[in-house]
């Protein structure tokens, strides 16, 4: 089975490419430069800093998570386990992220969830995995195989800061529903990720946006 990964080494490459294919993403990359890669850890951090990240802007999900690292020291399943509500409270998680990240460090510890065999699993299957513990959906395991597993080809169309960028980039109607969304995409294969990424890229410049990865 082969895994498709960007790394250093051949992220710019898969970004000419697609610049190559599509005259809008090029033109992203000749305004803002190359795109950073914004990878992290594959870990059970990283997945608690995805839950946060749901629903929420990035800031306030980096804020809790800081505060969270600061209480925990380091974020592992057996630390998370040792917190009282009121320090998770403290830490901004509000009553239902709180559910879902002791449940997914129950799931760590009993080793329900073993993150390093995830790396040698295909897309798909990760995304299975994944879904099958409460608090984690599509987007949250596409951005768990975009940013921690470095895979090249996931479009994560429930993203909404994807999906405002791509419809801007093409000046689409805003009523464009995701079925039009996913028929663009398939132009990207096998790199939709890469794409996606540049898309974020211009999503952050236009808005002059700070990101603490």
């Amino acid at each position: 089975m082969s895994i498709l990964q960007y790394h250093e080494s051949n992220f710019n490459i898969l970004c000419i490419e697609l610049a190559g294919r599509d005259e809008q993403l090029a033109s992203v990359i000749h305004d803002y430069g190359y795109p950073p890669m914004w990878v992290r850890p594959a870990s059970f951090a990283t997945l608690v800093l995805i839950i946060l990240e749901q629903q929420v802007s990035l800031a306030s999900a980096y804020a809790a998570f800081k505060k969270l690292k600061e209480k925990a020291g380091n974020i592992t399943a057996s630390r998370i386990m040792q917190l009282t509500d009121d320090e998770l409270r403290s830490c901004y998680l509000s009553r239902q992220k709180m559910t879902y990240v002791r449940g997914l460090a129950q799931s760590v510890l009993a080793k329900e969830l073993q993150l390093k065999i995830l790396n040698t699993m295909d897309d798909e299957s990760v995304r299975v995995q994944l879904k099958k513990h409460k608090g984690i959906g599509d987007w949250t395991a596409d951005i768990y195989l975009i940013h921690a597993l470095n895979r090249t080809d996931i479009f994560p169309i429930g993203d909404l800061a994807l999906v405002k960028s791509l419809k801007e980039l093409k000046q689409l109607p805003a009523h464009t529903d995701q079925r039009e969304l996913l028929q663009i995409a398939e132009l990207w294969r096998p790199y939709r990720t890469i794409a996606t990424i540049i898309l974020w890229h211009r999503y952050i410049q236009l808005r002059k946006m700070t990101v603490l990865y």
